[in-house]
């Protein structure tokens, strides 16, 4: 079977993706220039990589990256409360962070990060998103940035992933519903 032939159709090009990214850029430099001494660039793993990558290349501020990896699902299951896997190597205390995520979906990750990372000491903690699915939500969440608003269907590529596959897309496609049911 050929790579990407599991793809129903896609919803985000990668042209799209990178002009976006630009914009964002452009919007969190401006937004940061006059209020951040110091910004923290966290990403969750492993999805939020790719976009991760394309987007600090935009942002024309000095800032540092770090890294968590946090899991809120059993199987398939959100469960709701978040086990880290690997924290951050750095202190937050009275940082600005912007919160990477490739996906806000119910919500319930970036709401106990965000939570977490307050309890920690960050100043502030503003969220941007490749993706919103808005549908899906369960918690009173919000991305302060988001590239692009997604119906609720299954997503993968660019960072989204099913069983760790589709990761490495160019693009944001709409996984064919044989390939997971």
């Amino acid at each position: 079977m050929m790579f990407g032939s599991e793809i129903d159709k896609v919803l985000v090009s990668e042209e799209q993706i990178r002009e976006r990214c630009k914009e964002l850029g452009a919007e969190l430099t401006k937004a940061y220039e006059q209020e951040a001494d110091k910004l923290l660039v966290v990403a969750l793993l492993k999805g939020s990589v790719p976009f991760l990558s394309e987007l600090i290349k935009r942002i024309e501020l000095p800032l540092e990256i770090d890294f968590m990896d946090v899991s809120s699902y059993d199987g398939t299951e959100s469960i709701g409360d978040i086990k880290i896997i690997k924290d951050l190597d750095c202190s937050v205390k009275g940082m600005d962070i912007l919160l990477v995520e490739d996906i806000i979906d119910t919500g319930r990750t970036v709401y106990e990060v965000k939570k977490l990372l307050y309890n920690k000491g960050a100043q502030r903690v503003r969220v941007v998103s490749l993706l919103d699915k808005p549908e899906r939500r369960v918690v009173n969440i919000e991305a302060d940035y988001v590239g692009y608003v997604v119906p609720n269907e299954f997503v993968v590529g660019f960072g989204l992933d099913y069983n760790q596959k589709y990761r490495n897309l160019p693009y944001i496609g709409v996984l064919k519903p044989e390939v997971y049911q």
